[in-house]
């Protein structure tokens, strides 16, 4: 028997769950810290690291006191993040900046620049990741933050992911190289693959902006996956969490990568992790190109697999900007969506608020509500939202499947499915299969598996998730809804590629509101 802590850096709140290899989560507490908005700059996200390591001090303490066991018991910490969240540091390890949140989207032209040069250049990495360098990953942060600092330019001396950082804080880490990075955050936002050798050729980082010569040195160190071990909790931070000094820390990794694990993800599986935004993650036995599909990592999700992210850009964040506008809340809006149809609104909703992260990687895009008049309610456009997040997934789903990753089960993970089954069942009906849906809270389960492997409490993931992950909740489709679905849907993606693409022949959506009016009238009528 084991016990461990399991820790899930959200965007506004960490969790932290104690877990017994044998009886499983035996409890769990948050901790929450400010998000830094500017007004007049909607692309600003940052955070400290001094309030994510106090938040992780008291939520660490109040787990371990609900739980009901001593401190001294927990025999691990494992701790996941968000991503790409990016923090610039001294030679000692002292952060120079808050963290660029991964919801931080100043750096849109940098990443521009970064993509426009990768495809002059032919470099490999910039296919590994879509085609396109997104504003939300680690190379355009970091430059975004050197144009815009040149008062600390003299200090800086390398940057880390948030699951890097947090890790080496708890194990006492103060030598930037001395750090292990996480295959995971790496991997996925800074073109980090063994395939080329690991980061991009100096030469071309220079070529992008003289700002990051010699950025390649300062950003090497042992990149490690997840079963590899960060370090041991220091003494002092031992005291801070409440725990024992000495205890194994693995290497972290990003939080929708370990909610997949901790939603029971297996080859074949495929996991919506649905929150603010939506991660899509799978695993494969074999690293295969997939264009549009921003990474495909060896190693990243399970250590033994190819890790395949992809995702939505917003999908809570819509549903709580309709609800704001309308002057209420997402729950208080949601009351008698159960009884909507599918297509009976006669609206698509494109969920291209935040962007488009996959497949076009189009930060230049914005949310599209088609089929207006003039009785719609904020309640017809949240349930339209939420069939367009579905017809979104399905359009990454069938690009995935394209390209040989196997979709054989669809997992809803996440915060939202836990509490709206109204999107579950839209979700199965227009994939056009079941919909698991964990029973219990998978969020920090994750963290926990590569706790008990740590503490050597299980010879595999596998053993773990048999014992730790929660049963499902079904959703199966409902053959009528199906059906409507299947014609929504074929609208839905010629107006996806048609509004999404420059070069698209506008004529193409010529018949898209009257088969809209022409679907709710008939589902209307029946």
């Amino acid at each position: 028997m084991a016990i461990v802590a399991g820790v899930d850096f959200g965007t506004l709140s960490v969790r932290v769950s104690i877990l017994d290899s044998e009886r499983g989560r035996l409890g769990t507490a948050l901790g929450k810290y400010p998000l830094h908005r500017r007004r007049e700059d909607p692309d600003y996200a940052t955070q400290s690291h001094a309030d994510h390591m106090r938040a992780l001090a008291e939520a660490t303490r109040a787990a371990v006191g609900e739980a009901g066991v001593a401190g001294d018991a927990v025999e691990a910490i494992a701790l996941d993040t968000t991503g790409s969240s990016v923090v610039p540091v001294d030679a000692h390890m002292q952060p120079l900046s808050e963290y660029y949140l991964w919801c931080d989207h100043r750096a849109k032209s940098e990443a521009q620049e970064i993509t426009a040069l990768a495809h002059s250049e032919g470099l490999e990495a910039i296919e590994w990741c879509g085609g396109v360098y997104s504003h939300e990953w680690g190379f355009a942060k970091l430059l975004h933050w050197l144009r815009h600092n040149a008062e600390k330019r003299g200090q800086f001396a390398s940057a880390f992911e948030h699951c890097d950082m947090v890790a080496a804080t708890l194990c006492g880490i103060t030598e930037p190289g001395a750090v292990k990075r996480s295959v995971c955050a790496m991997g996925h936002k800074w073109m980090w693959n063994p395939k080329w050798g690991g980061l991009p050729p100096q030469s071309f980082l220079s070529k992008v902006d003289p700002l990051f010569d010699g950025i390649r040195e300062k950003l090497a160190g042992d990149y490690q996956t997840s079963d590899h071990l960060a370090g041991h909790l220091t003494p002092g931070w031992a005291r801070e969490l409440g725990l024992r000094a000495g205890v194994p820390v693995p290497v972290g990794a990003f939080d929708a990568h370990w909610d997949a694990l901790g939603a029971g993800c297996r080859e074949g599986d495929v996991v919506n992790v649905v929150g603010t935004s939506t991660c899509i993650i799978a695993m494969a036995r074999e690293a295969r190109l997939i264009p549009g599909v921003c990474g495909v990592v060896p190693g990243s999700v399970h250590p033994q697999c190819t890790g395949i992210e992809a995702g939505l850009s917003a999908t809570g964040d819509i549903f709580e900007a309709i609800a704001r506008r309308a002057g209420t809340q997402v729950a208080e809006l949601s009351k008698g969506l159960e009884n909507y149809r599918a297509g009976q609104t006669g609206l698509l909703r494109l969920s291209w608020d935040n962007g488009d992260r996959t497949v076009l990687v189009n930060a230049e895009l914005g949310g599209v509500t088609l089929g207006w008049n003039l009785v719609h309610t904020a309640q017809d456009e949240l349930f339209a939202a939420i069939e367009g997040t579905a017809f979104h997934t399905r359009i990454i789903l069938e690009r995935m499947a394209e390209f040989g990753v196997p979709v054989e089960r669809v997992i809803n993970a996440g915060g939202i499915p836990q509490n709206n089954p109204v999107l579950n069942q839209v979700y199965a009906n227009v994939l056009g299969k079941p919909v698991l849906v964990p029973a219990g809270i998978p969020t920090s389960l994750g963290s926990g598996i590569f706790a008990m492997l740590a503490a050597k409490a299980f010879p595999s993931i596998e053993a773990a998730q048999k014992k730790l992950c929660p049963e499902y909740t079904v959703f199966t489709p409902d053959t009528r809804a199906a059906a409507v679905c299947e014609k929504l849907f074929a609208l839905y993606k010629r107006a996806y590629f048609a509004l999404g693409t420059r070069l698209a022949e506008p004529s193409a959506l010529g018949d898209v509101l009257p088969e809209l009016r022409m679907i709710a009238s008939q589902v209307r009528a029946a």
